[in-house]
């Protein structure tokens, strides 16, 4: 009996060690072509831009308090947090030589923020329901590749959960439908 034979798993290492590799060749040929830190540091100022844009707008919206917080306070704290791995990023992104080039799929996060900015702008006007659903059916159908069923089935279990979860479960005063 060989030696392979003899040991428990029966040689399963080999296998799942080859289709590993196999795995890894694999998306190292779809991967882009490397960037450069000029892609870092474009790639932070763009992300840096965001965080400003996003912070204005859930300023716009009333911060309140911690003890009775606003629409607008935890877009506020997540845009923060953007800006400062942003100016991390663009200190440290010249140093650093992993990026890709902008390609197609580059577009793929600004398409997200367009529709992220149009629920934004829509949530006073028309409530919070039908932005939120429309968003989260771009976000996972067109932007996220996923199937109708799946699509419908998230975004309205989405958006009742967070509908439950910030004017009940929270009592944010979003602008609402029902």
């Amino acid at each position: 009996m060989s030696d392979e034979h003899s040991r428990p798993g029966g040689g399963r290492g080999d296998i799942l060690a080859e289709l590993e590799a196999e795995v890894a060749h694999e998306l190292e040929e779809q991967r882009p072509p490397a960037g450069g830190p000029a892609y870092q540091v474009a790639a932070a100022l763009v992300t840096l831009a965001i965080g400003v844009l996003g912070a204005v707008l859930a300023y716009g919206y009333g911060l309140g308090s911690l003890r009775r917080p606003g629409p607008g306070l935890w877009p506020f704290v997540i845009s923060t947090a953007i800006i400062a791995l942003s100016v991390v990023l663009l200190v440290v992104g010249r140093k650093l030589t992993d990026s890709e080039q902008f390609s197609r799929s580059s577009v793929l996060p600004l398409a997200g923020l367009v529709t992220f900015v149009g629920f934004a702008f829509l949530l006073p006007v028309i409530g919070f329901e039908i932005p939120a659903l429309l968003l989260s059916i771009v976000w996972l159908r067109f932007l996220g590749g996923e199937s109708w069923r799946s699509t419908i089935a998230v975004s309205v279990g989405t958006v009742a959960a967070f509908y439950a979860l910030f004017l009940y479960g929270l009592g944010i005063p979003l602008p609402h439908l029902f």
